[in-house]
C-alpha cells in the first residue's frame, strides 16, 4: 500500500532546474503522524520546496506560507486535485479540516438524462478525509447558488448571450458565501486559510503586501480564467498549491499514497451540477421556447430555432444546406445573433471574416480590476499585456486598447475564432491577472 521510503513521492522529488526554489522553512525531513495506519517520512529537497515557498524570478512575488498553528480549511469535491491538496496540508499542519459544499439538490434534476451526484460525492469526501485523519463538514449554499449563479445564467441565455456560470460560481459561492461562512466560524482571532484544488497561483507582492492571481505553472490545466471576478480582498487568505505542479505529478502522488480519488476523472460541465447530459437539453427544461428564424447574412431564411440560447457562436447550424450549389456547399456554423430580430445568423465555415476577429469589445460597466488601484492609464501595451476569451486558450498579445462610449475595444495580435457576447475577457500582465469584463 505504501511507497518505499527510498522512492520519494513525485511532488517531493528534487528538480535541479528549479534553481529559484526557496529552502523549505520546515526542515528537510518530516514524519507524518496524521494519516494512514503507519508513519511515513516525506523527504523534501531544499531546492524544490514548491509546496511551501515559491518566488517568481525577476519579480517581487512570493507564495504565502501558513504558520504551523493556523487553521486550514480545504474545499473538498471528492476529486483528485482537492484530495492531494488536503494531503499536502494534512501531512504538515496540525489544524486541517475538509469542507464540502452541497449546492444542488437531487429534486432540482428535471432532465431524465441528468444525474445529481452530491450525496455520492459527500460519501467519498468523508472517506478521503477519514483516510487523511482530518475532520470534514458539509455545508449547503443552494439558495445562494440558485439566486446568484443559476438564475442569472438562465436570464443571460434567454437574452441570447453566452454566459460563463463557473466564473459567477467562484465569485459568489466558492469564494463568496463560503468565505463568509468561514469568517463567521473563526471569530476568536484565529488565523485561517482556505485551500482549493484550482490550478493557479496566489502570490504576494513583497513591496505592497497585496496578493495576486497568476496562471498555473502547468499551463495546460490553468484555471485562472475562472477566477477573474473573485473579490481581491479574499486573496490574502487563499492557498492554491496545484498551481505549482503538473497534473501527472498530482496523479502520481495520489497513486503513491493510494488516495481513494486517485483514478477519479476530472469533473466536466456546469459548476456543482454533475452529469447534466446534453447542455442544450438541460437548458430546455428551464428556459421557455422563443422560436425565430435561422438566416444567412443576406437575410434568406433557412430554418427555425427554438431560442437564441439554443446555439452559440461557432457551433454547427444544424441546417442541411444545398450541397449541389457551390454557393452553399460546405459546413455552416452559427456566426452571429440578431437579438432585436430574434435571429440566428449562419455562415460557411471557410468564411474567415465571419468567425475570426482581431477586435474585441467589452462593456466597461462590467469591468473589474483585481487591484482597485489599477487604472486604464497604467496599462502599457508593450507586449507584456495579453488576454484570453476562454479558458486554456493560447493568450493573445494586446496591441491597443481604446475606450469610447462605455466600450473598451481590445485589438489583439492575431484574429481569434468564436467571440461570443456574454463571455468574459480576462486581461493579464504576463501571467498575472489584472482584470476582466463581459464581451458585447
Amino acid at each position: 500500500m505504501f511507497t518505499s521510503l527510498l522512492r520519494v513521492p513525485v511532488l517531493f522529488r528534487a528538480s535541479l532546474a528549479d534553481v529559484y526554489r526557496v529552502k523549505c522553512c520546515l526542515g528537510l525531513v518530516f514524519t507524518s503522524k496524521r494519516h494512514f495506519s503507519q508513519q511515513k517520512q516525506l523527504h523534501i529537497a531544499s531546492n524544490d520546496a514548491r509546496f511551501f515557498k515559491t518566488v517568481i524570478p525577476g519579480e517581487n512575488f512570493i507564495q504565502a506560507v501558513p504558520d504551523v498553528n493556523d487553521e486550514i480549511v480545504v474545499a473538498m469535491s471528492s476529486g483528485v486535485d482537492s484530495s492531494v491538496s488536503a494531503l499536502m496540508y494534512a501531512s504538515r499542519f496540525k489544524k486541517v479540516r475538509g469542507i464540502f459544499m452541497a449546492n444542488w439538490s437531487p429534486d432540482k434534476v428535471v432532465n431524465a438524462n441528468a444525474k445529481c451526484t452530491v450525496d455520492e460525492d459527500w460519501l467519498q469526501v468523508k472517506e478521503i478525509c477519514n483516510q487523511l485523519s482530518i475532520p470534514c463538514e458539509r455545508v449547503n449554499f443552494e439558495k445562494e447558488y440558485w439566486t446568484q449563479v443559476f438564475e442569472p445564467m438562465l436570464q443571460q441565455y434567454e437574452k441570447g448571450l453566452t454566459p460563463n456560470p463557473d466564473i459567477g460560481c467562484n465569485k459568489y459561492v466558492k469564494f463568496g458565501k463560503l468565505v463568509e461562512y468561514l469568517e463567521s466560524k473563526f471569530t476568536n482571532g484565529e488565523k485561517w486559510w482556505l485551500v482549493t484544488g484550482h490550478y493557479c497561483r496566489i502570490m504576494k507582492d513583497t513591496r505592497t503586501g497585496d496578493s495576486h492571481i497568476f496562471r498555473a505553472d502547468y499551463k495546460s490545466k490553468d484555471q485562472s480564467y475562472y477566477l477573474t471576478s473573485v473579490n481581491n480582498n479574499q486573496l490574502e487568505r487563499l492557498l492554491m498549491p496545484m498551481g505549482h505542479y503538473s497534473k501527472p505529478e498530482i496523479r502520481d502522488t495520489a497513486n503513491d499514497y493510494n488516495l481513494l480519488s486517485k483514478d477519479k476523472p476530472d469533473s466536466q460541465g456546469l459548476c456543482f451540477v454533475s452529469q447534466i447530459g446534453k447542455f442544450k437539453d438541460f437548458l430546455n427544461e428551464y428556459i421557455p421556447p422563443n422560436p425565430g428564424n435561422i438566416v444567412t447574412s443576406d437575410g434568406k431564411v433557412w430554418g427555425k430555432h427554438n431560442g437564441l440560447w439554443s446555439a452559440t457562436i461557432g457551433q454547427k447550424s444544424g441546417i442541411s444546406m444545398p450541397q449541389g450549389d457551390p454557393k452553399y456547399k460546405g459546413v455552416w456554423l452559427v456566426s452571429g445573433k440578431n437579438i432585436e430580430r430574434n435571429e440566428l445568423v449562419i455562415s460557411r465555415k471557410d468564411d474567415k471574416d465571419a468567425f475570426y476577429k482581431d477586435k474585441i469589445n467589452v462593456d466597461l460597466s462590467s469591468w473589474y480590476w483585481m487591484d482597485p488601484k489599477m487604472k486604464w492609464d497604467n496599462i502599457k501595451t508593450d507586449g507584456s499585456i495579453n488576454c484570453q476569451i476562454r479558458s486554456l486558450q493560447i493568450p493573445n498579445v494586446v496591441k491597443n486598447i481604446s475606450i469610447n462610449n462605455g466600450i473598451a475595444t481590445f485589438t489583439i495580435d492575431e484574429k481569434i475564432f468564436g467571440i461570443a457576447a456574454g463571455q468574459t475577457l480576462a486581461l493579464y500582465h504576463n501571467d498575472r491577472l489584472l482584470g476582466s469584463g463581459i464581451m458585447c
